[in-house]
């Protein structure tokens, strides 16, 4: 064995969980339990509480740095971390518990091969300067000094000249610069916040704490959907007790600066990001986005962390910000079946996911298929799912596709590919109790499609579709609302589908069926719920009949997939 490196300090001992794949906690992990909720992973319903949790490094969305921090606080979070690769999110969770509440667990990366080694032993002993494992001893390396440079600003803010709250968010970005080996930091021009989510208590209380100390954002910021449709949850039936709890943390966010976008898809705002801007946003499919589609530059930044930029400004000069960071290292070749619905971009994106969980891809033979704005929005949003890479390219259509790293890989999805990924997506029974749309928050585009595909006919099940307040005025304006609603369609603002919540979700549906690759694959953790997937005009026609077919689409019929261990 050769050594560690301590990304965050301190003592563990506990029996090794090993995985093979990265997790997303946020929609993996239930905080209340630590226990593993994500149906499609391989150690679904391990318990995470006092092991010592090995993974390459984590995937999916920005918000595991949240259930980290909740899982501190109830006292029952692993006792420690160990990555192979870089990894941003769940240390972050740690680091916030140890600056903010004196609770934190050490995070180590080793070598591939000493990974393997260590996830072999049964229990593991780490100290300050060792890992103990079985007479075994691997030496701690103290983390590199990374000399990070400071502007006369930055260490004004870093000494108090702009409050208590700053200078903690400017400790917290100096520490995760220095783990991620940055030496300087950036300007940055707008934030998003995502961990306005009242997916756990830790999320309100580090929303109020920041407000109390005097956060105040810096540059416009927009905020995440929430856990409520803010105007009008009381008539809907929520508890008090939730209901309060999130509008509390949604107010916090707004008394300090924020605006109330409460969407989950902010490239769908008039004022969106351009070409090669510095941003800090947070939610993982609006980052994959902005990066591949827009061209901005933002990495997939933890929650928390969004705040702390959006206060002082300034972010981690490293990963995506910079030329070299967003050069594809693996180039993935696609043969689509000649004849295909809207349903093929999901697959595509979830399939991209899961072939390169920790590199950034360059996608080749999709240039033909002009994908619009809410195809590349359903794929980035399904890529961000099953993948850590903050961006991908698509040859012929993103702005920066181009060239590849000199050492990049190369790998093929084919037809086979998306018939394995339609089964994996499609685990629910053929019997549907609801029709859910917008995870992402739908588009206008795809609430008219909706429109069209019913034709004024009424479902038989209901069909729920969660939407930015910016795009259901729109469709207020042209009569695209009148038309859903008059069918029966329920559009909500404010939530999306990965926070809702009886008795808004529908307390006596079974199984959903959604167009989202994203909401495929983490609703049955989230809900409890069995999950179908199809296209829009397939989800029209089940929420008329309430009943969805066993087979894959004809354009996947010939290719059956039954076999999705590789997967």
């Amino acid at each position: 064995m050769t050594a560690a490196l301590s990304i965050l300090p301190g003592n563990a001992e506990g029996p090794v969980l090993a995985m093979t794949e990265g997790l997303s906690f946020w929609g993996g992990v239930d905080p209340a339990t630590a226990r593993v909720i994500d149906a499609h992973h391989p150690l679904h319903g391990a318990c995470l509480a006092g092991a010592v949790v090995m993974m390459p490094t984590s995937r999916g969305s920005c918000s595991g740095s949240g259930v980290v921090l909740d899982l501190l606080l109830k006292g029952n979070a692993p006792a420690a971390l160990i990555f192979s690769e870089p990894e941003d999110i769940l240390t972050l969770g740690s680091l916030i518990g140890a600056e903010m509440f004196g609770r934190s667990f050490p995070v180590l990366r080793v070598a591939e091969g000493d990974f393997a080694r260590l996830a072999a032993q049964p229990r593991l002993s780490i100290r300050e300067e060792e890992i103990v494992a079985d007479g075994t001893r691997m030496p701690i390396l103290a983390p590199r000094d990374t000399s990070l440079s400071l502007t006369e600003d930055d260490r004004a803010i870093l000494d108090g000249r702009d409050g208590k709250a700053a200078a903690l968010s400017m400790r917290i970005i100096c520490a995760m610069a220095r783990q991620q080996g940055a030496t300087r930091l950036t300007d940055i021009s707008r934030g998003h916040i995502d961990g306005c989510i009242l997916a756990h208590p830790a999320n309100l209380i580090f929303a109020e704490k920041m407000d109390e100390l005097g956060a105040r954002v810096r540059v416009p910021t927009t905020i995440n959907a929430i856990s409520v449709d803010r105007q009008h949850w009381q008539e809907q039936g929520v508890p008090p007790v939730f209901g309060n709890q999130a509008s509390r943390l949604a107010d916090a966010y707004v008394r300090m600066g924020c605006r109330p976008s409460f969407t989950c898809a902010p490239y769908l705002l008039e004022d969106r990001p351009g070409l090669a801007e510095p941003i800090a946003w947070a939610e993982s499919n609006a980052v994959v986005y902005a990066n591949s589609v827009l061209g901005a530059r933002s990495p997939k930044h933890p929650d928390f962390l969004d705040l702390c930029m959006a206060v002082t400004g300034r972010a981690p000069l490293t990963g995506v910000y910079l030329d070299e960071g967003r050069l594809p290292r693996r180039v993935i070749d696609i043969a689509p079946p000649p004849d295909h619905d809207d349903a093929i971009w999901p697959l595509l994106g979830y399939l991209a996911g899961l072939t390169s969980p920790d590199r950034i891809p360059l996608l080749r033979g999709l240039a033909a298929l002009s994908p619009t704005s809410d195809d590349l929005k359903a794929l980035c949003a399904a890529f961000g799912t099953t993948s850590a890479a903050p961006m991908l390219h698509i040859d012929g259509v993103t702005p920066e596709a181009g060239p590849f790293a000199a050492d990049a890989d190369q790998c093929h999805i084919g037809p086979e590919d998306l018939a394995r990924a339609w089964y994996l997506l499609n685990q629910g029974p053929q019997d549907v109790d609801l029709i859910a749309i917008g995870s992402p928050h739908a588009s206008a585009t795809e609430c008219r499609a909706l429109a069209r595909a019913l034709d004024g006919d009424r479902p038989s099940i209901p069909v729920i579709v969660t939407a930015g307040r910016q795009i259901i005025e729109e469709l207020r304006l042209d009569g695209t609302l009148a038309r859903l609603e008059t069918a029966g369609v329920q559009v909500i603002p404010d939530l999306c589908w990965c926070s809702i919540t009886e008795p808004v979700f529908p307390p006596a549906a079974r199984t959903v069926m959604t167009t989202s690759g994203k909401y495929a694959h983490y609703g049955p953790g989230l809900s409890g719920r069995a999950l179908r997937f199809g296209s829009m005009a397939e989800c029209a026609a089940v929420a008329l009949t309430g009943w969805a077919p066993a087979e894959p689409p004809e354009w996947l019929g010939g290719h059956r997939g039954n076999s999705f261990e590789s997967f």
